[in-house]
Formats: C-alpha cells, sequence, structure tokens
C-alpha cells in the first residue's frame, strides 16, 4: 500500500493552492529522508493558448522559492507537442508559456526545436520495448512532476501518469502512444512542396506526386507533422492499446528517476489542457494531492472525483492505472493521508 497525502481545497484562491502544493512536498521530503540533487526541473503543462483553466504560474511559486532556499536550482522542463498549434515547436511553446506567466525560472523544452531529440530508454514491457524521451530529461536524476487533474479524450483522465507518459515522450513518442508508428498525408491538403522530404533523415517520404510516407523506413520520430506548413500530415489518434502504451511510457519516463508528484485536482474540466479553447468545470474543486507512487496518486485523484461527483468520471483512464500497476510501475492500493493546515482545520 502506498501513501497519497491530501490536503482539501475547494477555493478559488490561487495563492493558497501554491501554499498547500509546498506543505506536501515538504511532509514528503521530511517523511521519506528526501535529499535534493543541485538541478530539479519541476514538469508542468503550460496550458495550449485559448486554453483558461490549466493550473496558473503563481501556484508554482512557493515551491519555487522553498527550493532556491534549499540551494537547488529549478527549472520548468517540457517536451514539444505532436499535433499542430501554439506548443508545436521550441519558440512557439516558449512564447505561450511567458505568455501563461511561466516566466520566474528557466524554462526547458527536452526534445528540441520540433520535438525530434530523444534517448531510447529499454523497458522491455508487453507493447513498448524502448520508449522515445526527449533527450533534455536524461541530464537529471531528479524531478518534481507536478500535474493537473482533469479529463482527456483518449486516456481517460490526464494526471501523474500523463505527465511522464506524454510530458517526457519526445514527439516520436507520443506517436507511438497513439498510433504506432507511422504519420499520415492527407492528399488533399498537400500542396508537393518538399518540406517534409528534405527533412526526413532516413528517406521515408518521397513526392511522386503529393508526399507519400514509407511505414518501413520510418522511424516516427513525427519532425514532418511540425514542418508542414499547411498541416497536412497528421497523427491518427487513438490507436490500438493506447491506455497500455501510455503506462508503459509512464514506466519508461520514470525508469532510474527519483520524482516527487503532486498533483492539482481543480479545473476539473472534460478535456486536457491541450484544448486551446475556454472550458467549464464539470465537478467542484477538490483539492492537492501528493506521494512517490503516481499510479496509487491517480488511483485516488480518480476515486476522490467520483465520489464527490457522484458521477463515474473518466473511469476509461482505470485501464491505464490497471495496466501500470502490472508492469510493475506502482500499486493502486494507496493509504489516504490528509494533512491539516491552520486554514483548512
Amino acid at each position: 500500500m502506498s501513501k497519497v497525502y491530501f490536503i482539501k481545497n475547494s477555493g478559488s484562491d490561487y495563492s493558497k493552492l501554491g501554499k498547500d502544493a509546498l506543505e506536501l512536498l515538504k511532509r514528503i521530503v521530511s517523511e521519506t529522508e528526501h535529499s535534493f540533487e543541485k538541478e530539479v526541473p519541476i514538469k508542468v503543462h503550460f496550458g495550449e493558448k485559448g486554453n483558461k483553466t490549466f493550473i496558473p504560474a503563481k501556484c508554482y511559486d512557493e515551491i519555487i522559492n522553498y527550493l532556491k532556499e534549499e540551494g537547488v536550482s529549478p527549472s520548468y522542463i517540457e517536451t514539444n507537442v505532436l499535433y499542430r498549434g501554439s506548443r508545436t515547436t521550441t519558440e512557439l511553446h516558449i512564447e505561450t508559456a511567458k505568455s501563461h506567466g511561466f516566466t520566474q525560472i528557466p524554462i526547458i523544452i527536452a526534445d528540441g526545436d520540433i520535438g525530434t531529440e530523444y534517448d531510447e530508454v529499454e523497458i522491455n514491457k508487453e507493447y513498448i520495448s524502448k520508449c522515445k524521451i526527449g533527450k533534455g530529461y536524461g541530464k537529471y536524476k531528479q524531478f518534481i512532476v507536478m500535474s493537473h487533474f482533469k479529463g482527456h479524450v483518449a486516456a481517460g483522465f490526464g494526471g501523474a501518469l500523463k505527465q511522464l507518459a506524454m510530458g517526457f515522450a519526445a514527439r516520436g513518442g507520443k506517436l507511438e502512444q497513439h498510433s504506432g508508428i507511422s504519420p499520415v498525408v492527407d492528399a488533399e491538403k498537400c500542396i508537393s512542396c518538399g518540406i517534409c522530404v528534405n527533412k526526413c533523415n532516413f528517406g521515408a517520404i518521397q513526392k511522386p506526386d503529393t508526399a507519400v510516407i514509407d511505414e518501413s523506413k520510418c522511424i516516427g520520430c513525427a519532425g514532418c507533422i511540425a514542418v508542414c506548413p499547411e498541416g497536412a500530415i497528421e497523427n491518427t489518434w487513438g490507436g490500438s492499446h493506447f491506455l497500455e502504451k501510455l503506462s508503459e511510457y509512464a514506466y519508461g519516463a520514470s525508469k532510474d528517476k527519483d520524482i516527487i508528484y503532486i498533483t492539482f485536482v481543480h479545473n476539473i474540466t472534460k478535456e486536457c489542457d491541450c484544448a486551446g479553447t475556454a472550458m467549464k468545470p464539470i465537478a467542484g474543486n477538490i483539492g492537492i494531492l501528493a506521494g512517490k507512487d503516481p499510479v496509487a496518486l491517480d488511483t485516488a485523484c480518480l476515486d476522490l472525483v467520483q465520489k464527490s461527483s457522484g458521477k463515474k468520471l473518466f473511469e476509461k483512464g482505470r485501464q491505464s492505472l490497471m495496466h501500470a500497476e502490472k508492469i510493475g510501475l506502482g500499486i493502486m492500493e494507496y493509504e489516504l493521508n490528509e494533512v491539516i493546515t491552520e486554514s483548512n482545520e
């Protein structure tokens, strides 16, 4: 049974939310005798342009200040997204992050300018043998993974596992989880400009008329998606065994890493923060949870949301948790330890 720490907070004061997050971090550091490295990146989600319900930058201020006081050099770390949006390239991604207020510390985009730089992490699980993890992650031993618990159309919900699986994966790793290996070309959109042909280092794209991708040569780096000026090259979303692949990538992302997980169960929307539109919450704010086991943490978040709402919200995601437990990432059984602060006594 894994310990999960919980502070109730149903309010909308983001400064208070940040203080509660720090309280949980300190509790874990104390009880596990955790010792920080000199550099510790904070894994976050900056929110897509147009999204209004991502967890705002001010929620991280308390933890950032604490780390600095402890002699730790913190940074934000992320990878570029697979789809075309405001976070497809490093330049756009950092611009979006800063426009959303994430200016307190340096920003690291771990998979390079267009998401094609990665290290392979060998795991040899049921669906994935080697994970394509953003190259920048390999430099660090420790992370604080801070997640926003909410819905997700393919994963059921987004939480700690998804922050690991999608958030640590380079573009090719994201593609591998979603669909297998190769993107596809929409011939009606393709203008035969040849940019993708020149970009591909593996000779996987030919242009007899419109671009065509040779699956036997494609390694799934998905760089062609990022450079296509017409958006004619796309991923086929929600491929087979996506939920299991997500769990296996989470395993690969956390392999040999020392991670503390903190999750905000606030602004609980139907879709994830990658949706570039304003959304309304579908459940009430609950609070913050934290722990060292991402499987137990996500399970506790899911159970609390379902209990609070009286609905089986995001139940699809439990399949990922079951597979994550099966492959040894963590355990679903947890001990919920409520932490009482002065403001919620």
